[in-house]
């Protein structure tokens, strides 16, 4: 079971000499009217590597309808916000919400740093993760940090509807790791929310690494599709040369930190030129889906360097799942 390429990938490429000239990647995705709108991570300066989201808006087919000129969310430094990474977008009571990476000490990655001769940064925060009610694109109503005091936190997502009359989460805190937690790597967690202005709790082991591929670490990509069989989850693993792939699994429905299948082998890995050369090399980071029809879309990073998309069809990736 493999996902197939879009023919025009990458689908968004760095343009212009300011905000988004030196990559957009790690798209969210939501599909609303007949029109998929993509919220992107989009860097301008490699130092201090702050990051913005950029908004686009394809057809159902993936051609461009709209891009903008001007970043749609940015940082607010009276949050001690300096950079918004890795968007996620969720609908969930009617109502459409945005969880984001951020942190007051943005830098970047170990790759860019190395090739570049960057020092190590002499002061570094914990990355957290926030939640924002999207208004219309252009406008947010933020929540606040939604993350553990403490934790490390990135890839979270919401479940798209309550479950049992809560509201539920999957998370992935990069220091849960050791005896205490059951897990010898990051590892991707579930918790429960009772309020979306509230804290996480009852956290429950999800998955860790258990194959190569995603032996080093693992986290969730786009938030789970509701299917008959599970909660269907897209999700990267990393191996021991950090490479990037995405697997797939299915959770159970009213119980979601139980696994009912994952996949042995990845569904995408590195293999075209867009995703092995970059910023950070051999990297495919699902962080979008969309479905139409019996088709789920994709929408992933390649390299931190470029948007991608990819699909498959839904029965077939939840048949192969459960063979």
């Amino acid at each position: 079971m493999k996902l197939l390429r879009h023919k025009v990938n990458p689908i968004l490429k760095p343009r212009g000499v300011d905000w988004e000239s030196i990559a957009v990647f790690n798209p969210a995705a939501v599909y609303s009217e007949g029109k998929i709108h993509v919220l992107y991570r989009a860097v301008g300066e490699y130092y201090p590597y702050i990051s913005r989201l950029g908004y686009a808006i394809f057809d159902k087919n993936l051609n461009l309808v709209e891009r903008f000129q001007q970043p749609c969310f940015v940082p607010d430094f009276k949050v001690w916000e300096e950079s918004i990474e890795d968007p996620r977008l969720i609908a969930l009571d009617g109502k459409l919400y945005l969880t984001y990476v951020t942190t007051p000490t943005p830098g970047p990655p170990g790759a860019v740093r190395r090739r570049l001769g960057i020092p190590m940064p002499t002061r570094s925060a914990m990355p957290r993760t926030a939640l924002a009610e999207v208004q219309d694109f252009h406008n947010y109503n933020r929540m606040g940090i939604i993350t553990p005091f403490g934790a490390d936190e990135r890839d979270v997502v919401l479940f798209p509807e309550k479950i049992n009359g809560r509201y539920a989460i999957l998370h992935r805190a990069a220091n849960w790791i050791g005896a205490d937690y059951h897990t010898s790597g990051p590892a991707i967690w579930f918790a429960w929310m009772d309020s979306l202005d509230g804290k996480m709790q009852g956290h429950k082991l999800v998955m860790q690494g258990e194959t190569e591929w995603e032996g080093n670490k693992l986290g969730a990509g786009p938030p789970p599709i509701k299917t008959d069989a599970g909660w269907l989850l897209i999700y990267h693993g990393v191996d021991e040369n950090t490479v990037y792939r995405a697997g797939a699994a299915l959770l159970d429905l009213e119980q979601p930190w139980k696994v009912i299948a994952r996949s042995s082998e990845p569904i995408l890995e590195p293999e075209e030129d867009y995703e092995k050369f970059g910023d950070v090399p051999n990297v495919v980071f699902p962080e979008g889906i969309v479905r139409i029809d019996d088709e789920l879309i994709i929408f992933y990073g390649a390299a931190d360097k470029v948007c991608c998309v990819a699909k498959i069809g839904l029965n077939e990736i939840i048949d192969d799942l459960l063979k």
